[in-house]
């Protein structure tokens, strides 16, 4: 018998599969270049390839994650199993330009597989010069992102104005969950898939749940943590594409994939999920 494979769910506008728990770099990559300091996430990155997923989100923002995470796959021969999601983040055409270049040679791949406008910045010039690139091979994807639930409505007014938009990118967690109704509905009706970042509020959800036990109802969803019940809840949303998990510890790796193993909460469990939450 075949051992399972981790959920996928369709990228809309092309139909490629995307397993539904990813990995984030933010300060976990962000580490120097010398043996010892990459003793973390190398052993990351090979639980999270080993265990099916896929997409690694990056940015320019994230100090020296984009060099450690092209040196680090290539290292371990990663590349054609992996995602490559990294981000601009700057003002003006040239500079757009001169910033994607110096992404792609970081991260040691010509052709990267997403490239997204980080918190919107000068997204329009920005957004033009996606486009091109798209039409000319350089890049498989475009996006959209923001990390405040106040950007929620501009998002959604981006993807409804402007077309070829193939990712968006925001927080959502059991604890904000205001992107149910101010992002998610526009994302399902323009066909755009989404990216979810903050699931675990930086560590506020397990600081909420401290000294709890577990809910007995959990397994009913094949649910063996609370990292996995967090995680669960948000890849039960229809709208959701993937997740994207940041972690230093391997262990904590395995344990967020899991999540996308198994049964996911129903609209039922969804809802009770709610309820304990809000009863805390």
């Amino acid at each position: 018998m075949a051992a399972p494979a981790i959920i996928s769910r369709a990228i809309p506008s092309s139909g490629e599969a995307m397993p539904v728990i990813g990995l984030g770099t933010w300060q976990v990559f962000d580490v120097g270049a010398d043996e010892r300091a990459r003793q973390q996430p190398r052993p990351v990155l090979q639980e999270f390839a080993a265990g099916g997923g896929r997409m690694i989100d990056t940015s320019p923002m994230y100090g020296r994650a984009e060099g450690v995470t092209g040196d680090l796959i290539t290292e371990l021969g990663l590349r054609p199993r992996v995602f490559l999601a990294t981000k601009v983040w700057t003002s003006g055409r040239d500079q757009g330009v001169a910033q994607m270049r110096c992404s792609a040679e970081l991260l040691k791949s010509p052709v990267l597989d997403l490239i997204q406008i980080h918190n919107l910045l000068d997204w329009r010039t920005h957004l033009a010069t996606l486009r091109r690139m798209k039409e000319q091979g350089q890049v498989r994807y475009i996006g959209i992102t923001h990390y405040t639930t106040g950007a929620l409505p501009e998002l959604a007014r981006i993807l409804d104005s402007e077309p070829g938009i193939d990712f968006v990118q925001c927080g959502y967690s059991l604890a904000t969950r205001e992107a149910e109704a101010r992002l998610f509905p526009t994302a399902m009706a323009r066909r755009v898939a989404v990216i979810v970042n903050q699931p675990f509020e930086t560590g506020g959800v397990f600081r909420q749940v401290r000294g709890r036990s577990l809910p007995e109802w959990a397994a009913e969803f094949d649910c063996g943590s609370w990292a996995q019940l967090f995680l669960k809840y948000i890849v039960a949303e229809p709208a959701v594409t993937c997740v994207i998990p940041a972690t230093a510890n391997p262990e904590h790796m395995r344990d967020d994939l899991k999540a996308g193993f198994g049964r996911l909460p129903d609209q039922r469990q969804r809802q009770q999920i709610r309820r304990f939450w809000d009863s805390l």
